[in-house]
């Protein structure tokens, strides 16, 4: 089946959108090897097959957008590991087709959603849930514009700048973005009412107002018991849609490198985000297949929208 045919922005305005999962972790559950600072990146050169089997895997789960395993990719980071310029690019640029590879395969329409992490994503050190990397936001722009130039070059549908931990970081971001007619969406990773940087979340969420191409704000990689005052901060600030696909609650621990899971996983209210105007849902870290084909169900079916995640 041919990918969506017509632009995500215009389903959105209509419906929920489906989006997959964390692609890290059903890379550890198919058996691959994340070690390292490259991470997810790393399989993506060496095992190019299992990331085009993951994204498979969220596509028959009902995923209507995959996101691709392009967050960790960062010239700098793939140039201490060997990597020239060149294979850099051409790794973001095997990300999408992987990708589209799955959307097409699916049985029915899946848009490709490139992944633009955070500048800490690639430092390999938890910087991404912290911010403040020392760092101006001309010195930011300057290292996420090829990203992103080469991610749009290879076709994809839309660019996901998610996990965003600071406010500066997404005026970088936008700053490259802006002019371009790329569709994209801005979603922050927040703790309580701020950034993770300490912003506060209203103030974070209008820096996207006057962007045209954004075509959805809110949350990724969050507690789920933050998603709905996040959505609501973004809803006192912005018209468009908004999106949430948060983790299961677990807090990662960078010098250990595992994630410490909460005792009693929260509830995912989700009619609640559909009401505070989410379009987009989905999950990010520890959210497989299994549970994305859950939320399906519950959109599909009675709506009551009360799902508890699976620690």
């Amino acid at each position: 089946m041919p990918r969506a045919s017509g632009p995500l922005a215009e389903a959105l305005a209509h419906r929920v959108v489906l989006l997959d999962g964390g692609l890290s972790n059903q890379l550890a559950d198919q058996g691959c090897d994340l070690s390292g600072g490259l991470w997810s990146g790393r399989v993506l050169a060496e095992r190019p097959d299992q990331v085009e089997a993951a994204h498979a895997a969220y596509a028959r789960a009902g995923a209507e957008v995959l996101i691709t395993a392009s967050y960790q990719v960062g010239y700098e980071a793939f140039a201490a590991q060997g990597h020239d310029r060149a294979e850099t690019t051409a790794l973001l640029h095997r990300s999408v087709t992987l990708a589209a590879r799955a959307a097409e395969a699916a049985d029915h329409e899946v848009w490709v959603a490139a992944s633009v992490g955070p500048y800490g994503a690639v430092r390999a050190d938890g910087s991404e849930y912290r911010g403040r990397y020392g760092l101006s936001v001309r010195e930011l722009a300057a290292f996420h514009r090829p990203r992103m130039e080469a991610l749009l070059a290879a076709g994809a549908d839309v660019l996901a700048l998610e996990t965003i931990p600071d406010a500066e970081e997404a005026e970088a971001l936008l700053g490259v973005l802006a002019g371009t007619g790329a569709a994209a969406w801005l979603s922050y990773t927040v703790a309580g009412d701020r950034t993770r940087a300490g912003q506060p979340l209203p103030e974070a969420f209008a820096l996207a107002a006057e962007t045209p191409e954004i075509i959805a704000v809110g949350v990724n990689c969050c507690d789920p018991a933050d998603v709905l005052p996040a959505l609501e901060a973004a809803a006192s600030v912005t018209a468009g849609p908004l999106l949430a696909y948060p983790n299961d609650g677990s807090v990662w621990d960078a010098p250990t490198a595992t994630w410490h899971a909460p005792p009693h996983p929260a509830p995912w209210p989700v009619e609640a985000w559909r009401t505070a105007g989410a379009r987009l849902l989905g999950g990010c870290c520890r959210i497989g297949p299994s549970d994305i084909a859950e939320l399906a169900a519950g959109d599909s079916g009675s709506g009551t929208g009360q799902r508890r995640q699976r620690g």
